[in-house]
């Protein structure tokens, strides 16, 4: 019988013969990495890559940031509780301190939390169920190019038809209209008033409405904020229940902790992930008025929804980052430069025939030429600068740097998306 022998060097072919063809990412970015720091990332051949991806929003404060480490390793080494499912842990009990004294009440906000599972899927999931538990009714109002998870609800609501297709089966239950007004001119919002008020349209009134303030994976679309007033006024005066997926756009990503918080709304219930556990560590939250908590024991639980390790990095992220302004402040200014390199972008290079769009530091670009958006992606990776593609046809190039970077990595990065630009635009 052959022995197990210490591998001291993994090849890129290793995940070709033993892992499914469903791997997506090393694809685009096909290397083995083996470190990373803050936001660069080194593969086993030491070559060093600029990280505009993060972990797709997950990765806020960047790789291995040191002071949650110090936290984390702390925590381990004296034998903190791993996995404690719900039952109550210390870690668990600091984080529910940290959140409501940092971030809600600060914010006036009454919100009971649920922690669902351990990804942002399985908020989603449990914002579906819990709004159709609280109304009796079945129908979900959800948006053109909106995503919100890979599971079967979550899928329901996304609108992307090779993500739903992988499905098997019919998604039901739900209904989609245009977000912001960016589809063919035509007011989602008027639209969906029309429909309910029209005994004839076949729309039986909904349990929620599930909206993202920037469709992250949809191509970087942005509602406008007088947009997310009307979309909410809808809601009050319609008693529809307003879900908020802020599993990408939160956690600072547009400047405020929340992303709706520059609309001045107040959504029912608000689905989170990514980088809450500020370490990439899986973790996951569904917010809800106090009045929506309905749930029976049990009736919604999961073996991992208590990831400990991600309740000390989450608690020490939220002391860290968000007793004051400094990174908000810092993600706008960021968010400043990034859209002004990227105008110039597209202003120098007609041929792109590329529009730049987004919110604080969760921006796109949009290529007119089919597959472009992809080469420039695969021509910034042979550069050094991992960026990834998003939209029905990845025709956006997304840029989702860690919030943490210094200006002298994001100037470095957005430089080398111009001149990958360059070497690829249609002449």
């Amino acid at each position: 019988m052959k022995m197990f022998t210490d591998v001291q060097t993994v090849s890129i072919d290793v995940f070709d013969r033993y892992e499914s063809d469903v791997r997506s990412y090393i694809r685009s970015f096909p290397t083995v990495f083996h470190r990373a720091k803050d936001y660069h990332l080194w593969d086993v051949d030491g070559t060093m890559y600029i990280d505009f991806f993060a972990g797709a929003g997950a990765l806020n404060y960047g790789h291995n940031n040191e002071v949650l480490k110090r936290a984390l390793l702390e925590y381990l080494s004296e034998d903190g509780i791993t996995h404690g499912l719900d039952m109550g842990t210390k870690a668990k009990g600091e984080f529910l301190e940290a959140f409501q004294q940092i971030i809600l009440e600060p914010r006036g906000l009454s919100y009971k939390v649920m922690f669902p599972g351990p990804t942002g899927t399985n908020s989603v999931e449990s914002a579906l169920k819990l709004a159709r538990k609280v109304t009796g009714r079945s129908t979900i109002i959800s948006f053109t190019n909106a995503f919100h998870g890979m599971t079967l609800g979550s899928l329901s609501v996304t609108g992307n038809r090779f993500k739903r297709k992988g499905a098997g089966i019919p998604l039901s239950n739900t209904f989609s209209v245009p977000y912001d007004s960016q589809e063919n001119g035509i007011d989602g919002i008027a639209l969906l008033r029309r429909m309910l008020d029209d005994s004839g349209s076949g729309l039986d009134l909904p349990a929620a409405i599930i909206v993202e303030t920037v469709q992250g994976e949809g191509g970087i679309n942005v509602a406008s904020l007088k947009w997310l007033k009307q979309l909410e006024t809808l809601c009050r005066a319609r008693d529809i229940l307003l879900i908020l997926d802020d599993v990408q756009m939160g956690c600072g990503r547009t400047g405020p902790f929340f992303s709706f918080e520059s609309a001045g709304i107040t959504p029912d219930i608000v689905c989170l992930s990514k980088s809450i556990s500020g370490y990439g560590l899986p973790m996951a939250l569904t917010l809800f008025r106090p009045e929506l908590d309905v749930w029976n024991p049990g009736e919604h639980n999961g073996t991992f929804r208590g990831h400990n390790p991600a309740f000390v990095t989450g608690t020490q992220a939220l002391k860290q980052y968000w007793t004051n302004q400094k990174l908000t402040d810092q993600t706008e200014q960021h968010g400043r430069t990034i859209e002004g390199y990227l105008s110039d972008i597209v202003e120098s290079m007609p041929t792109l025939r590329g529009k730049v769009r987004g919110r604080g530091m969760a921006y796109g670009m949009e290529c007119g030429v089919p597959g472009l958006a992809e080469e420039i992606s695969h021509a910034a990776f042979e550069r050094g600068l991992i960026v990834e593609t998003s939209g029905a046809q990845s025709e956006v190039v997304k840029l989702l740097p860690p919030l943490t970077i210094d200006e002298v990595g994001l100037k470095r990065g957005l430089s080398i998306l111009a001149d990958s630009a360059k070497a690829v635009a249609p002449i």
